[in-house]
């Protein structure tokens, strides 16, 4: 049912293309009251940005949230190009607009490319239809013509300005008859067309709640003169006004609500009173806080930083990450994770958002990224593949694919990199850094410092002699590398590594055959300790990365059995020429000794 505006002419007009449009947009006036403010029905929602610039992490936002709000409530969401400002389009934005929301999976159901019924989607191809709606305007009184030359205007506006006077316009050509004023534009006389404003009525935010200034346009009155706020809806050159297109396009296209930044909500009330005049119902707004740093300065757009160019291309942030850190940008939920995948903020998005600015936490977008990366590397799927895609071609530019030969073996670098990325998935944040942190898989010359024990036998600071002899460690990582090729896996390492009795060769070694239980566990956990620490060492030299079993299964037998080979040879002199000796059937390198069932899982190969 419309609400025509109080004050304004009964007498409405509507154009042809709008009396064929359904009266579907007054379902965005059905709102549960709750806290949520979901709609009842299916919300269009659209995101009309302008091709002057490139798509950055606030408008990437404004668009996942008439995203969301659509997909939640089973409408549609709209892709509009507001490209009415031809001198300040920059050549290739709008594709770069379309692959940017492509890429983040912000997929319109109308708009460019994929089309819809109520196009075109482009407001150049529109400039008729608006200047259609304006004549319709003037028509029936709700706005008029101006033919006030440059000159005078801005003589007036010094003038008001140097008295110290607010801006405004009074309204010389209002009283122009329509008949002279029709005739004038006849014969090319240059002029704007402006609203004739009333009233700027408040309006009910979906965030904010009743706002506005309910103030009367004829209320500026002083000692020069009465002045108006009468917006230009048709510039001189025959081209809308933001104002003029956003209004109409919003009510042609039904959108039932607009999700914006609080930078528009001071043209809101401008728009609720251009809709009164054209006596349509306005869509539902909702204004999202604006994104500051944490000095509590505004994000710039022009800050190359917040580009998505500078998130997907220079630092490598998925898709998903941006998303949900997008998401989480004024938003709040009452899940116990904040990770999310697109699906899921489909089925959980409210309109529960925040009234304050909102600090950006680069680091929170970090820790969702490394989130991410190890989703994919559990679930596997399209996003895996190209995570392992981007770190083979980073390797491929930082390494010489012959200086992998000795540990690829037959495996191809994909089939090489995906297991590493499995395995460390929880740091990853970009391959650059991924491969930085993980280096000693891409090399064959390992630079190992001079190994030190994790433990010694004494508490004494100067007293450096290891807990667990040498030729014991030795002995065990030996017993490791008799797994055939065929077994040689993360779960047979894990296992071996696991049932491995530490107790039995350390006692021996220290010459005590007999031990009560709680000390043999104790050396059993010692042992191992030193296991992995010397392990670590080996492989790896020391540096952080994926678990032994892990490292021995990606690095292979040959690569793993000659790294292990070195470690002995640089050890070596750690080995006491007499004394705590390991016991001859338990140091055979060759096949394991007489008893093997220290081996664990081997003893029975």
């Amino acid at each position: 049912m419309r609400r025509p505006y109080s004050g304004l002419l009964a007498r409405s007009w509507t154009c042809i293309q709008c009396r064929t449009c359904s009266s579907a947009s007054t379902a965005g006036a059905q709102v549960r009251k709750s806290k949520t403010n979901l709609p009842d029905t299916p919300a269009r929602t659209r995101f009309a940005p302008s091709p002057t610039g490139y798509l950055h992490l606030g408008s990437l936002r404004t668009a996942l949230f008439n995203y969301l709000l659509a997909k939640r409530t089973g409408g549609q969401f709209l892709l509009r190009i507001e490209d009415t400002d031809q001198k300040r389009t920059i050549p290739g934005a709008e594709q770069r607009l379309y692959e940017d929301l492509q890429w983040a999976g912000l997929h319109w159901d109308e708009g460019p490319i994929v089309g819809g019924p109520y196009g075109p989607y482009r407001q150049s191809e529109r400039t008729a239809l608006y200047r259609e709606h304006a004549d319709g305007l003037i028509a029936n009184g709700h706005a008029y013509r101006c033919f006030c030359s440059a000159e005078r205007l801005d003589s007036f506006a010094r003038h008001r300005s140097q008295a110290g006077l607010a801006p405004g316009y009074d309204r010389k050509c209002a009283d122009i008859s329509t008949e002279e004023s029709a005739e004038r534009a006849s014969k090319g006389e240059t002029h704007v067309v402006r609203l004739k404003v009333e009233g700027y009525p408040m309006f009910n935010d979906l965030v904010y709640g009743k706002t506005g200034q309910n103030r009367l346009n004829s209320s500026k009155l002083d000692f020069i003169d009465r002045v108006y706020d009468d917006p230009i809806l048709l510039k001189s050159d025959g081209h809308p006004t933001y104002h003029l297109a956003n209004v109409v396009d919003d009510h042609c296209m039904e959108i039932t609500h607009v999700i914006r930044g609080t930078e528009w909500m001071p043209s809101t009330p401008m728009h609720v009173a251009l809709y009164n005049a054209f006596d349509w119902t306005p869509p539902r707004f909702g204004h999202v806080p604006l994104l500051v740093d944490k000095t509590g300065q505004k994000l710039s757009k022009r800050n190359m930083d917040i580009d998505l160019s500078s998130f997907k291309d220079k630092q490598g942030v998925f898709a998903a990450s941006l998303v949900n850190f997008a998401a989480l940008l004024g938003w709040s939920h009452t899940q116990k994770s904040d990770v999310f995948s697109l699906k899921e903020l489909e089925q959980i998005f409210n309109l529960k958002i925040t009234r304050g600015n909102t600090v950006v936490a680069f680091e929170k977008l970090w820790f969702l990224q490394k989130a991410h990366a190890q989703r994919f590397a559990t679930t596997g799927g399209i996003e895996f593949e190209q995570m392992v895609s981007v770190v083979c071609s980073t390797v491929q530019e930082k390494h010489f694919l012959e200086t992998l030969g000795p540990i690829l073996q037959e495996r191809t670098l994909p089939e090489y990199i995906a297991p590493l990325l499995r395995a460390d998935a929880k740091t990853y944040s970009d391959a650059p850094t991924f491969i930085e942190r993980n280096s000693t898989f891409f090399t064959t010359q390992l630079s190992r410092p001079p190994y030190t024990p994790a433990s010694t036998s004494s508490t004494d600071a100067n007293d450096t002699t290891p807990a667990v002899p040498m030729q014991a460690l030795h002995t065990a990582a030996a017993a490791l590398t008799l797994v055939p090729p065929t077994h040689w896996t993360v779960e047979t390492h894990r296992s071996n590594i696991t049932s491995y009795d530490g107790s039995a060769i350390a006692s021996s070694s220290e010459g005590q055959e007999e031990a009560d239980s709680a000390s043999s566990a104790a050396m059993n956990k010692l042992f191992k300790k030193e296991l992995y620490h010397y392990l670590r060492w080996a492989l790896s030299a020391s540096a952080p990365g994926p678990g032994i079993p892990e490292t021995m299964a990606i690095l292979g037998r040959d690569e793993s059995v000659r790294r292990l080979q070195d470690a002995k040879t640089l050890t070596a002199s750690l080995v006491p020429p007499v004394g705590r000796r390991v016991p001859k059937s338990s140091s055979s390198e060759e096949n394991g000794g007489g008893d093997r069932s220290w081996m664990g899982s081997l003893a029975s190969r």
